[in-house]
């Protein structure tokens, strides 16, 4: 380990010559000794300043010491508690997440997700190992959001970045057109979890089973011994089981979002025209580009939850033209061969189950 050394500054030049002749009978190390002025410079170690410090008032010197070299920074870094807590502080900043961004086009999706994310508790500051699994949380984002097809997580250090995707929307226009006055009757099977009427009343009840052809809404209204026929309309709403059966190849691509850049320029904020005359312009050229990958991804056994069911769930709430959620699934078997993989998932659905069924004479 090398010896500490200092630099001594003696601010008396007389005074230091005798001052000086007292160390070296002492014994004490002195080194590179110059004049500068009235001061005298030296360099020595732990020995000689413990010496210069007992006889300085003796002698009435007045003496400056600082520490030599890069071991006076390197021991003021480490012998200090506030290096020690510095070095803490970024571990321990690492442990929690600070921010959670919600991004969507639509503002009252986004202000919804924040809302159900507070709700939660899962608020920025908060422990990264204390979240639910992403499962959980998407599972909760998606609940009654039937508009809803996909909810995308992206952790960057201590950032979490949750991505709402839409359904595809129908963009079909029907002809308005009168129809005959009836009731709504179950298009499938499923145990009822609500009612949306605009009209008619009620055949059937909250938690009720129905059946395939069950009356669900009738367009019949009986007021003691009147009757009116006025047509029942709206949405009910049911839970059913759904098996999908699926057949796709091994090898997919698919393209993913990529990131918006925006180049700024400048131009001269004038132009001439065939005229002859000046035309004054934006002085400022914004340009944005975007560039979508394409990736590609081989299907192989353990991407059963990862690639395969995510893929289902979007084609499936992509054809329905209701308001479907996908509840829960449950993947039955999956099958791999050399060049396709083919499977059965059951899926929990809850969407409008109703469809209109003309009034007879008979009803």
């Amino acid at each position: 380990m090398s010896t500490k050394r200092f630099e001594v500054q003696m601010s008396d030049v007389r005074k230091g010559s005798v001052f000086l002749g007292k160390l070296q009978r002492e014994n004490i190390k002195i080194h590179r000794l110059y004049v500068s002025g009235s001061a005298v410079f030296f360099e020595t170690d732990s020995k000689g300043i413990a010496t210069i410090r007992r006889f300085r008032r003796k002698y009435r010197v007045k003496v400056q010491i600082r520490r030599k070299g890069d071991d006076a920074v390197l021991h003021r870094l480490f012998s200090s508690y506030l290096f020690l807590i510095a070095c803490c502080i970024p571990f321990a900043a690492s442990l929690f997440l600070w921010q959670i961004t919600v991004e969507s086009d639509v503002p009252e999706i986004a202000q919804r997700m924040e809302s159900k994310l507070d709700k939660a508790n899962i608020k920025a500051p908060s422990l990264l190992s204390g979240l639910p699994q992403e499962d959980e949380i998407r599972r909760l984002l998606m609940q009654d959001e039937p508009t809803l097809s996909w909810i995308r997580f992206s952790q960057t250090g201590t950032s979490l970045v949750v991505s709402p995707m839409t359904a595809p929307l129908s963009t079909g226009v029907k002809e308005e057109k009168e129809e005959r006055p009836s009731h709504l009757v179950a298009k499938t099977g499923g145990v009822i979890t609500h009612f949306a009427l605009t009209r008619g009343e009620r055949a059937s009840i909250v938690h009720q089973t129905v059946k395939k052809g069950d009356m669900l809404a009738t367009g019949i209204l009986e007021q003691g011994e009147k009757t009116a026929v006025v047509g029942a309309d709206g949405e009910v709403f049911a839970d059913y089981w759904l098996e999908c059966h699926f057949e796709m190849p091994r090898t997919i691509r698919y393209f993913i979002q990529g990131e918006e850049s925006l180049k700024i320029g400048w131009r001269a904020p004038w132009t001439d025209q065939e005229s002859g005359g000046v035309r004054f312009r934006n002085p400022v050229i914004y340009e944005k580009t975007r560039e979508d990958p394409i990736h590609q991804v081989y299907l192989k056994e353990g991407m059963e939850e990862s690639i395969i069911l995510p893929l289902l769930k979007y084609d499936l709430l992509s054809k329905s033209t209701n308001e479907r959620i996908i509840k829960e699934e449950n993947i039955l078997h999956v099958t791999f061969t050399n060049d396709k993989v083919s499977g059965t998932i059951l899926f929990l659905l809850n969407e409008n189950i109703a469809e209109k069924r003309p009034i007879t004479q008979g009803d």
